[in-house]
């Protein structure tokens, strides 16, 4: 009977074992970790960062997270709403602006990436009140419903035009695939990115 009890395992010294040994995981964890971003180089930063971006045309000087997307730090620290953020995975495309003139995800894109490049945002296409020639075109052939999409459907049509002036049908669609509509404005996406193809043709002619 002694021997049983001897050998019986208490509540409580179950839960003291448990715990030692989380803890111990825990620590063995963090050493390896450590050894890890030693022998790597890569140690993770804490806390908050300069960034310096430069967004249509203007200089930011900012402070941000390391993870910090492109995409937070427009809407969230420059006030820029025009971006939208929609699947948050880099699927939908609502969320794309220009870097360089290249259309970009930015909610796939880390702030601190973007350093050293010219960013551009659906604001950045206004001269002053004036609309671009591409939301032009999509406000004269319906090329929005609900709209949420249409800055980064306009986004990509200017990153289009800007490599492809004189796009065909077929072109703009494939420059487009990216850029989901869930409304399925897509016949009129299209015919707006051609009229805008002919707007801006016709601005540098002129």
């Amino acid at each position: 009977m002694q021997e049983k009890r001897k050998n019986r395992l208490s509540r409580r010294k179950f839960i003291q074992g448990v715990g030692a040994g989380l803890a111990g995981s825990s620590v063995l964890l963090h050493s390896l970790e450590a050894l890890g971003a030693e022998q790597t180089g890569r140690v993770q930063p804490a806390g908050k960062v300069p960034l310096t971006l430069r967004v249509n045309g203007k200089d930011y000087r900012l402070k941000v997270e390391p993870r910090t997307t492109l995409v937070q730090v427009l809407r969230n620290q420059l006030q820029l709403t025009g971006t939208k953020i929609s699947c948050n995975r880099g699927e939908c495309g609502a969320c794309t602006v220009l870097l360089d003139g290249r259309a970009v995800y930015s909610c796939q894109m880390l702030a601190l990436d973007a350093a050293g490049h010219d960013v551009t945002t659906i604001e950045g296409l206004l001269a002053g009140e004036r609309l671009h020639p591409v939301q032009e075109a999509f406000v004269e052939h319906d090329g929005m419903q609900c709209g949420f999409c249409t800055p980064g459907q306009i986004m990509a049509a200017r990153a289009l035009l800007l490599k492809n002036p004189h796009p065909t049908p077929e072109e703009v669609r494939e420059g487009l695939a990216g850029n989901l509509c869930r409304c399925g404005a897509y016949p009129n996406i299209v015919r707006s990115v051609l009229a805008a193809a002919e707007k801006l043709s016709r601005k540098k002619a002129s």
